[in-house]
């Protein structure tokens, strides 16, 4: 078994992943036709496409749902085609759920739905992440639902933030909708068939809407975490260990559950960082200052900084928010980085690039390609170039698997 902690002393060539989650987009009128990321002040990312190599490239196969989980399976170099077994599994492993082969796991999103005096079914989502909950309020508003809800059959977990996982023993894989996909829509058509999970999600709304954390919540201007949404079931994950496919040894820097848990199933090591939330407001420089750590002193080869924010502000519908996110990335991450991994004079690769786009527009993710930009500190080019969708489709360079780039990345020169 080969462990997934980084010993010190690594040498050589340093590998580095800057990952800013839906940070592609399509034009927006409102920002006079231009995406965020032209809209965005990134000179760091600028000159990292003018000096490697700018592209597309597809991390999303057709035919399968354009999340997360799929899109960071391939740009840590997995296949999804070959390696998903759907998303929650990936998340349970980051929190330790006693998973059995014949366990099927879900997402368990606390939402804010409409309130008034409506059937469940008329009811609108209104916000997927109930206001970006804090994982202290959430923890206790999943008391109340473990007090009710569990059982031989069905157990619930705490996650972070909104994002929680129920178990379901010895019971069967559902499609059910992802409540990101159905912002501001009657969830009517949207529920679960099966009776269970159904009748779960109307009793957690007479559960969670008055709960004392919630009155709280709403006499302080915030959205309510007042139902329960089932969506995104799998069963245990079985990843190849990334450091037996690569070479390397890896390490994973994020807020988010599902990362730390493809991390945790892939054995890389899973950096904590205080401070980091995966919201507008995360430690940006925590990050990474660890990321330099790890590979310096801790003798990693490669790090992947995963940033959560401009999806999360492309969920919100938010131009200037997602704007902000990215510059963030840019300003705080990226060109720390850089300019740490420069003082060191330790040779180094960067692949920069989002998992997929969460449109402005849409506030959901689609499957289009996304910009890349591969940068080696001892091959530099010198011309001027944009980070951005436009620019990179206009080099020709096209990658259609986008699980490929990793290799890349990693490859000698």
């Amino acid at each position: 078994m080969i462990d997934n902690c980084c010993e010190a002393g690594g040498a050589g060539k340093k590998y580095i992943v800057v990952l800013g989650d839906g940070m592609a987009d399509e034009p927006v009128e409102a920002l006079g036709g231009r995406t965020p990321l032209e809209a965005a002040n990134t000179p760091h990312m600028d000159d990292l496409a003018g000096k490697g190599e700018l592209g597309l490239a597809k991390t999303v196969p057709d035919g399968m749902r354009p999340g997360s989980d799929v899109a960071n399976l391939a740009v840590l170099g997995y296949d999804p085609r070959k390696s998903y077994s759907g998303r929650s599994p990936l998340e349970a492993l980051s929190i330790g759920v006693p998973m059995s082969d014949d366990d099927v796991v879900f997402r368990c999103n606390l939402v804010t739905l409409s309130e008034g005096g409506v059937p469940y079914e008329e009811r609108v989502i209104i916000d997927h992440s109930a206001g970006e909950i804090t994982t202290e309020e959430a923890d206790q508003l999943m008391d109340a639902i473990r007090a009710r809800f569990d059982s031989d059959k069905y157990r619930f977990y705490t996650g972070t933030s909104y994002r929680h996982i129920t178990v379901w023993h010895s019971g069967e894989v559902l499609d059910m909708c992802p409540p990101h996909d159905h912002l501001d829509c009657v969830i009517g058509d949207y529920l679960p068939r099966h009776p269970d999970f159904l009748s779960m999600m109307k009793e957690s709304y007479d559960i969670l809407n008055d709960h004392p954390i919630n009155q709280k919540r709403a006499a302080a201007g915030k959205r309510k975490a007042n139902s329960l949404w089932f969506w995104g079931a799998g069963t245990r994950p079985s990843l190849e260990n990334f450091t037996a496919m690569t070479g390397k040894r890896g390490a994973m820097i994020s807020a988010v559950d599902l990362l730390k848990g493809i991390a945790t199933g892939a054995g890389m090591k899973v950096v904590a960082v205080e401070g980091a939330d995966g919201t507008l407001d995360t430690n940006y420089e925590g990050k990474a200052h660890a990321a330099v750590k790890t590979l310096l002193e801790d003798g990693c080869d490669v790090v992947y900084i995963h940033i959560e924010a401009p999806d999360e502000m492309g969920h919100q519908g938010s131009a200037e928010r997602k704007i902000k996110a990215i510059e963030n990335v840019d300003s705080r991450v990226l060109a720390v980085v850089k300019r740490e991994m420069d003082a060191s004079g330790v040779p180094y690769r960067i692949l920069l690039m989002p998992d997929h786009p969460t449109p402005i527009s849409k506030r959901t993710h689609t499957s289009d390609p996304v910009p890349y930009v591969l940068y080696d500190s001892t091959r530099e080019r010198r011309m001027i170039s944009k980070y951005s969708e436009r620019d990179a489709a206009a080099t020709g360079n096209y990658e259609p698997f986008g699980y490929k780039l990793m290799a890349r990345l990693l490859e000698e020169q």
